[in-house]
């Protein structure tokens, strides 16, 4: 006879790290929020883990560690990219103008849509107030950059969530 308890633990298991997974590999799309889909996928785990009574201290320890990088991730993804531009002097304003023009764009087009329009609008914008296209395009650069580097953060604390609940589920 089958252990139904052990098989439903087993889905669990495999299903979250599918979850998790999936919101890694959703990083290469800038908009879509991969970090928060392992978190969400940690507690929808530990939920499960608390209800059948199997959620000890060091459980709640490990999804503490794992919420405090996905805070960390909210930071490092609005700062890196941030940086970037003001380091090409690109104002304020503009950066400003390039996000709203992605999100009004994510929302009546498509978030790949914004991936595209955020660039071109932080050029037109600074272009605009420089009429130099030598610095619009220096700004569009720290853009690149910016998100180069941000992807590769978040990349990494992506998989150092996935890494402490794979401990979480399989060691503790």
């Amino acid at each position: 006879m089958t252990n139904l308890p052990v098989v439903g633990e087993f889905l669990l298991q495999w299903l979250t790290l599918i979850f998790m997974l999936v919101g890694l590999a959703g990083l290469v799309i800038p908009i879509f929020p991969g970090v928060e889909v392992i978190w969400l996928a940690a507690l929808v785990y530990g939920l499960a883990e608390y209800l059948a009574g199997r959620a000890g201290a060091w459980a709640w320890l490990v999804f503490g560690l794992i919420t405090i990088l996905m805070i960390i991730d909210f930071f490092v993804e609005n700062i890196i990219i941030t940086k970037k531009l003001r380091e090409t002097g690109t104002t304020w304003q503009s950066i400003g103008l390039s996000y709203a023009a992605g999100l009004v764009s994510s929302l009546f087009l498509t978030p790949i849509a914004a991936l595209f329009i955020i660039p071109l609008a932080l050029y037109g914008a600074e272009y605009w107030r420089l009429r130099d296209a030598r610095k619009a395009l220096a700004s569009l650069k720290g853009w690149l950059v910016g998100s180069g580097w941000t992807f590769l953060a978040e990349f990494a604390l992506g998989v150092a969530m996935i890494g402490l609940w794979v401990v979480w589920a399989w060691v503790l």
